[in-house]
This record gives C-alpha cells, structure tokens and sequence, in this order.
C-alpha cells in the first residue's frame, strides 16, 4: 500500500469519523430536549397524582353532598345553576331501577320525595280525554303542586321526552302543539 492511498485512506476515516461525532452530537442534543420534555410531564403528572390523592383523602374522610345523597345528577345541576326539573328529566331517563334506588335513600332520611316532573304530567294528562297545551298543563301544575315551579319551557321538553318514549302523543293544530295519553295496547 502507497503512502498515498494510505493518506486518502486515512483521510476518509477521519471525515467520516467526524460526520459520525457531528451527527451523535445532534443525536444527544434532540435525546436531551425529550428527557428535558419527558422530565417536566413526569412533573405534571406527580403533581396530577398528588392532587387526585388528596381528592380521594378528602372524598373518603368527608363525604361529597352527591354521595351522601342518593341522587348525583341533583346534586350536579343545583351546583351548576340547573332547576330541579331539569335534573329529575335527567334522571328520569336512567330508568325505573336508578329511581327506586334514589328513593329508598331518600326514604331513610325521612325526607318524602316529590314525584318526578314526567310522572305528574302524566297523571294529569290522564284526567283529559282531550289534547292538551303545554301551557294548560303547566298552569294546572301549578294549581296543584304549588310547590313546583317549571318553566315553561321545562314542562315542553319533559313533554317531548315523554312523546319520544311513546308515553305521550303529540298531536299539531296549525301552529299550536297538543298532548296526550299514548293509547297502550292492552288499554284497546
């Protein structure tokens, strides 16, 4: 081998040698920012961790007001701002089983508890044979529960949920909306 080629060979090693430095530098340096990235999420969920502990310590030691109750969705849309009718249409719609669960919870506190929005507007469209306004039942609501307050626009959407369960028919005249009694297959 010629001292010549030995030169170029050796030439070579060292360029590549120092591509292969260079490049291993840039390697350590984006290495370097995701340990920096992962470091600073490792400290965002110690901190994520540490609070959801002292939420458990908190939940176990004093119990919430939506576990002491035996209604949650109460308890939310009254922190919220909600009325209470629209938490009873949200609860209405988990069913039979939620609501017998909730009741006997609320029964051993010795608390009566008023029927659900749907429930009353179903027992007085069943003293009409005729179609009902939403605003006719509202106002005979009102004259019987007076310590039931709905809005107006309550009293529509528990009628329209009640329409899409197939409890409640709607029936259109012109513009105006009227309700009542689904006729059930073993009433006909």
């Amino acid at each position: 081998m010629s001292s010549q080629s030995a030169a170029t060979l050796r030439s070579r090693y060292v360029e590549q040698a120092a591509a292969d430095l260079e490049a291993n530098r840039r390697r350590q340096e984006e290495l370097a920012q995701k340990i920096e990235l992962l470091k600073q999420e490792e400290a965002l969920l110690s901190d994520i961790l540490s609070l959801a502990e002292r939420y458990e310590g908190f939940a176990d030691s004093v119990r919430l007001p939506e576990q002491a109750q035996g209604e949650p969705v109460v308890a939310k849309a009254k922190r919220r701002g909600k009325t209470a009718e629209s938490a009873q249409r949200a609860t209405a719609g988990k069913g039979k089983s939620a609501r017998a669960g909730a009741g006997a919870k609320g029964g051993a506190k010795g608390k009566t508890r008023e029927p659900l929005l749907g429930d009353v507007l179903m027992e007085l469209l069943a003293n009409h044979q005729e179609p009902r306004l939403a605003k006719e039942l509202r106002d005979e609501l009102l004259e019987k529960h007076p310590s039931r307050n709905p809005t107006p626009q309550v009293v529509r959407n528990t009628l329209e949920s009640l329409v899409a369960k197939g409890r409640v028919q709607r029936h259109k005249q012109q513009r105006s909306v009227m309700y009542t009694l689904a006729q059930t297959a073993d009433a006909g």
